[in-house]
């Protein structure tokens, strides 16, 4: 379905009995809300209600060209007022990359519209700052924040040769589960959008966010590739709630495809208990 929000047109895939709670899934980069396709049949047999949101950028009718519009305060705007369109005062918020940003942002500022979190290969902001301060194998996990920053460059590496590098961001995964991505990536203007979310961090990003007193989750994977065990560990430090750690050993980065069954036992545990 079509929602109106901010003036922008999101794109919303819903599903699940109509009077379950409201579980609301945000993506990341460089994927979209079909991530969660193999998540949601285990979360609406639990009797949830689901509702995927493609974001800021990803949504065609979201789609900005300032760089400045897809700061993260912009972004979680969005969600609150795809909330008030689809009339909930609250939902168990779940999130991925940088769809868990957004939601640990969320959570940390506006926490009476979050039941409960379920972040997913982010760890909370704060603890992703302290590792990129600090933590030298962090420092090169990020090391491709540089390049995606690059306007132009960035867009020419990863779609060039037939998108190489956009398809080995994807290692983990079999061919045909990358392949809706990477082809949503090549539609004109894209790729450019969902890079502007790095172009616009800022300090604010993985600044001072504050803690997150909602009952929450934290999965990782031992394998991800962008995020190590030093933020993964110290994230238990940044939430005040009942708090979770889920982790899932040999498994990459793109959780929701590679361990959708783990991830969908997560989510409904910390919804439902």
């Amino acid at each position: 379905m079509l929602v109106d929000a901010r003036g922008l047109r999101f794109e919303v895939r819903e599903g699940g009995p109509a009077d379950g709670e409201p579980v609301l899934l945000l993506h990341g980069f460089p994927q979209h809300s079909g991530e969660w396709d193999q998540v949601v049949p285990e979360l609406h047999a639990a009797g949830l209600r689901t509702y995927a949101l493609d974001q800021r950028g990803y949504s065609p009718g979201a789609r900005p060209a300032d760089v400045s519009a897809y700061r993260i305060e912009e972004c979680v705007a969005d969600v609150c007022a795809v909330l008030d369109a689809l009339g909930l005062d609250s939902a168990h918020l779940v999130g991925h990359d940088w769809g868990a940003i957004v939601a640990w942002h969320l959570a940390a500022r506006h926490p009476q519209r979050v039941r409960t979190l379920t972040a997913v290969s982010v760890p909370h902001p704060e603890a992703v700052g302290q590792a990129l301060r600090d933590d030298v194998g962090q420092k090169l996990k990020s090391w491709y924040i540089t390049l995606f920053r690059r306007a132009g460059l960035a867009e020419k590496v990863l779609l060039s040769f037939d998108a190489a590098a956009l398809r080995l961001m994807f290692t983990g995964l079999p061919a045909e589960q990358a392949a809706p991505y990477i082809d949503a990536m090549r539609a004109p203007g894209a790729l450019t959008a969902g890079l502007n979310w790095y172009r616009a961090i800022t300090p604010a990003t993985y600044g001072d966010v504050g803690p997150v007193t909602v009952p929450t989750t934290y999965v990782w994977s031992t394998r991800d590739a962008a995020l190590g065990g030093t933020a993964a560990h110290a994230c238990a430090h940044y939430v005040t709630g009942d708090y979770r750690f889920v982790e899932l050993p040999g498994v990459s980065h793109w959780i929701p495809d590679e361990a959708p069954a783990p991830l969908a036992a997560a989510i409904r545990d910390r919804v439902t208990g």
